[in-house]
């Protein structure tokens, strides 16, 4: 079992930067591959951003790419999500998901563990 607590969301605004955290317990994150999801109020949960368990591979919706960075610091059994550039757009609950069966599992989103979500708000 792996519990996952995100942090670091809050109120920015548009142009802003925002580090989201996903800290992980229970469970060494070292065999897991990671991800990032978000759900704006009266949408279906989205892919925003995967990275493999070795941080070599990661993948990223096309709306984030560019702006956004995942990296994982494997010591710390912490994932990141760099959030440069926000647009109000961004706005949403971002929820972090682990699962080891590949990065193809994490950007489906239908397997692993989930965390509690964080809200992010960026204002125009």
């Amino acid at each position: 079992q792996v519990q996952l607590v995100e942090s670091g969301g809050g109120l920015v605004q548009a142009g802003g930067s925002l580090r989201l955290s996903c800290a992980a317990s229970g469970r060494t994150l070292s065999t897991y591959y990671m991800g990032w999801f978000r759900q704006a109020p009266g949408k279906e949960r989205e892919f925003v951003a995967a990275i493999s368990w070795g941080g070599g591979r990661t993948d990223y919706v096309d709306s984030v790419k560019g702006r956004f960075t995942i990296s994982r610091d494997n010591t710390k059994n912490t994932v990141y999500l760099q959030m440069n550039s926000l647009k109000p757009e961004d706005t949403a609950v971002y929820y972090c998901i682990a699962d080891p069966r590949g990065l193809t599992a994490v950007v489906a989103g239908t397997t692993g563990y989930w965390g509690q979500g964080t809200q992010v708000t960026v204002s125009s």
